[in-house]
């Protein structure tokens, strides 16, 4: 893993100030006077944007055209009007994306790499468990996926640090040193982590992707037409990123996380998972404001995630820029009047 130096410290030559960071962070993150509530997600050679009532997917084919796909929001959240409840959308709204992702995902997969049609028989699990939940087997194995992901995730990054650290109690007495390094740890698995997929060749397409979505969104704050031309001097930083978020989440858990004390393990992994919709719950309210606000406090609250992102976007081509517009295109034809905060 290469070392990257921050663009502040390239800006500055090392000397800083909060008023010149907070100009700088101005600067980096393009942040606009109407920001807008519609996001994204990078996909398999494509970008899914979501405004508040429908969502639209565009993904490059074999053939090079352009395939999109709009429908409606129709997640429990938006449903049930949850995401007007503050702290408890925080949970609520990962969860709810996270189904949405992977659908999005899936979508993409069949656009981009379709399979060629076979007469192979299904194998016989797959084959009695269409004949148990016929066609509502396609939503299982999707929530079954993110059910996989969150106890994954829940595990290496909350879990594994927490018993990680513990070992360490019997030599280390001073609690808040226990929770700072509990802290830190997560912090850097994360990084790794980043850092190691970011090397794979397909994700390296992906981030780009998502380079794209954020360039392409920060063009339209800017009230700009959408084209390959005016997207393309954009930053692919953006405050209100899931990186952002997830970074968001690793502060907010490492101030909460030191207010209980050290017990058994069992139990001290039993109270990280109770407080986890807690953290998501703060975390969410954080990266909300973070996305409106321009004051100095935000910018340096964001700084650090936007920072991370460096990591999860990068640069796209043209080709790829297309593909997000089109994404955004389709979100605004019915969004538009609407999709502001």
């Amino acid at each position: 893993m290469g070392y990257i130096e921050s663009p502040w410290i390239q800006h500055c030559g090392g000397t800083e100030s909060v008023a010149e960071r907070t100009k700088y962070m101005s600067r980096l993150g393009q942040r606009v006077a109407k920001p807008t509530s519609i996001g994204g997600q990078a996909l398999i050679e494509g970008v899914m944007m979501k405004g508040p009532k429908e969502m639209a997917i565009a993904v490059r084919n074999p053939e090079n055209e352009i395939i999109i796909k709009k429908e409606p929001v129709e997640g429990f959240v938006t449903k049930y009007k949850l995401n007007k409840i503050p702290f408890l959308r925080g949970g609520l709204a990962l969860i709810d994306s996270m189904i949405t992702g992977v659908r999005s995902l899936n979508y993409a997969a069949d656009i981009a790499m379709p399979e060629e049609e076979t007469d192979k028989e299904p194998g016989r699990f797959e084959a009695f468990l269409g004949k148990i939940f016929g066609e509502k087997l396609g939503d299982i194995m999707i929530y079954f996926s993110v059910f996989v992901a969150l106890i994954m995730s829940v595990g290496i990054f909350i879990l594994g640090p927490t018993l990680l650290t513990g070992v360490l109690k019997n030599f280390i007495k001073n609690i808040v040193v226990l929770n700072l390094m509990e802290g830190v740890l997560r912090l850097v698995l994360f990084v790794v982590y980043i850092a190691v997929i970011s090397r794979m060749e397909d994700i390296r397409r992906v981030f780009q992707y998502h380079g794209a979505e954020h360039k392409t969104i920060y063009c339209y704050e800017n009230g700009e037409e959408l084209t390959v031309e005016n997207v393309r001097k954009y930053t692919t930083l953006h405050p209100r990123c899931g990186t952002s978020f997830l970074f968001i989440v690793m502060m907010v858990s490492m101030v909460i996380f030191s207010l209980i004390e050290w017990s058994d393990p069992i139990t001290r992994m039993l109270t990280r998972l109770a407080l986890l919709p807690v953290v998501a719950g703060i975390s969410y309210e954080i990266i909300r404001i973070a996305g409106r606000s321009q004051s100095a406090l935000m910018s340096i609250v964001s700084y650090p995630g936007m920072m991370m992102q460096k990591l999860t976007t990068l640069e796209p081509d043209d080709s790829q820029i297309e593909v997000a517009i089109e994404a955004l295109k389709g979100v605004l034809v019915e969004n538009e009047d609407d999709a502001r905060w």
